[in-house]
């Protein structure tokens, strides 16, 4: 199966309410997703799609051959050549290697598309399946940043922190 990235789309809302209502998918996350409705999903397609939000914040679909909504990865919070990854993707999708692929796909994009030298991120240590995730695939935790926005202080030390950096000389 081949996957792309591509802005998401209104067409994407019903896939993303899905993973939204799925306790499964969002057990351990901050957001509170389950009180999300259609009309959010759409609000966010349509802030996420704006030439002026993806300056600081780039939020893409990842879509199978079909063009099929599988998930969302993003690079969000960009300032001073950094930025903060997440990824959510449809409980249909996992364990597929969307995950995976679709990391290593916006981590690429931020590199080379947006000339960022830092992606970074983190996981709540409860949610031991996206810290295997990370763990297995060689992902180098940090120290909690400083830079890092709109997380409390109890959040910076509870959190799992992680950090991609680029090495090849091609950005800024």
């Amino acid at each position: 199966m081949e996957y792309r990235l591509r802005p998401l789309q209104e067409k994407d809302a019903p896939f993303m309410l899905e993973w939204m209502h799925d306790d499964f998918v969002v057990h351990n996350m901050k957001t509170d997703f389950a009180s999300k409705t259609m009309e959010d999903c759409k609000n966010f397609i349509a802030w996420a799609t704006d030439k002026d939000v993806m300056d600081t914040d780039c939020n893409l679909a990842i879509v199978d051959e079909q063009d099929e909504y599988q998930g969302t990865v993003s690079i969000k919070h960009i300032k001073d050549g950094k930025g903060e990854f997440a990824i959510t993707i449809r409980k249909g999708a996992m364990g597929k290697g969307i995950s995976k692929w679709g990391m290593a796909a916006i981590i690429q994009y931020g590199f080379s598309e947006l000339f960022l030298r830092e992606i970074y991120w983190c996981v709540s240590p409860d949610n031991a399946r996206a810290v295997r995730f990370y763990d297995k695939n060689g992902y180098q935790r940090i120290d909690a940043p400083s830079y890092a926005s709109g997380y409390t202080d109890q959040e910076m030390a509870y959190f799992y922190w992680y950090a991609v950096r680029d090495n090849s000389g091609t950005c800024c």
